[in-house]
């Protein structure tokens, strides 16, 4: 029984060749040449702050209206840091997803009796606090104009940031990566399969004897964490922080970012992210007024054809596609390559 435990989430947390490509294509579009690292940065920290709440939402089922309460956190975090002398940016990188991740765990042990719309109204209520507290705290925070004069040293002492990007990309990238590793391997141990148990039935999970109550707790502990250290990139890599970090809208762009990528992927966010920003970046290029309409529209159309997000519906397309061939290959008098 042991081995056959064993041998399943070693399948589980096993590489597919998918994978390796698509970060392997991260890698490689930083020597592309005259790609914009910029963008592609953005999107990066788009899809590992969508990451965050994927593991709420798609690996918990637990939905929020306020997550960016958390990047909030941790973009002023490591803007108040590199302001006032910790210019580091590991450790302010780590401080700030310390910080995110303890306000987590306090908000998972408020929201794990609260269910539907109490459950919103409590998440949503947190960061409409947390926002007007940014806005109007002129002296502290910077107000309106954001929080300036950010310092951020050299990483490693030795890899400045500069306005080509490629350092900034580089730091994302390899930080992205280590955190997806990371929460990769939670969702595919036993505790990630207590967590979908929970999201399907969690009655049935208790009476099994999963602490669910905790493990939403912990859930909502780690995915601030990283929500906190997608904003701490953004501030390090910019050298900036604005109260529009941590606004509702920012949090309803994050659903729309799960929306168009698909749910319980992990991917599905990155996705989501690439499509959300370089449409976002082309459309208010294009018309900076009425970009948003043609969001709109694109969910409309998204959610009409790819009810799932893209992410999954192209999985479940690719995965009918081979069980057709196998099928097709075994007939009597069929040959296969």
């Amino acid at each position: 029984m042991r081995e056959t435990a064993n041998l399943f989430f070693r399948l589980r947390v096993r590489w597919s060749a998918w994978e390796i490509i698509f970060w392997l294509a991260w890698a490689g579009a930083f020597f592309y040449p005259g790609i914009n690292l910029a963008l592609l940065g953005q999107v990066l920290i788009w899809g590992l702050f969508a990451m965050s709440l994927d593991l709420v939402l798609g690996y918990r089922g637990i939905p929020s209206l306020g997550h960016a309460a958390f990047f909030g956190i941790g973009a002023y975090t490591a803007g108040f840091l590199g302001k006032y002398g910790w210019t580091e940016p590991l450790s302010g990188l780590l401080a700030a997803g310390l910080v995110s991740g303890a306000v987590g765990l306090m908000t998972g042990r408020i929201v794990r009796g609260l269910y539907g719309v109490g459950l919103l109204m409590v998440t949503l209520g947190l960061n409409l606090l947390l926002y007007d507290f940014v806005d109007r705290s002129t002296k502290l925070t910077g107000g309106h104009d954001g929080l300036q004069d950010i310092v951020i040293a050299p990483v490693l002492g030795l890899f400045r940031f500069d306005m080509s990007g490629h350092t900034a990309y580089v730091y994302i990238l390899i930080v992205t990566f280590i955190l997806f590793f990371g929460v990769r391997a939670l969702v595919n141990s036993a505790w990630g399969l207590s967590l979908i148990g929970a999201r399907d039935n969690s009655r049935r999970m208790t009476m099994l004897g999963a602490p669910v109550a905790g493990d939403l707790t912990w859930a909502f502990g780690i995915s601030a964490f990283v929500a906190g250290v997608a904003g701490a990139l953004l501030t390090q890599t910019t050298q900036f922080a604005s109260p529009e970090m941590m606004s509702f809208q920012r949090s309803a762009d994050l659903l729309v970012v799960l929306v168009i990528g698909g749910t319980a992927m992990l991917y599905g966010g990155f996705f989501g992210a690439l499509v959300y920003v370089v449409l976002r970046d082309q459309l208010a290029a294009l018309n900076p007024i009425y970009w948003y309409f043609w969001i709109g529209l694109l969910l409309v159309l998204i959610v009409t054809f790819f009810r799932t997000g893209i992410l999954p519906t192209a999985s479940q397309f690719w995965i009918r596609l081979t069980a057709h061939q196998s099928k097709r290959n075994k007939l009597p008098g069929s040959t296969s390559l």
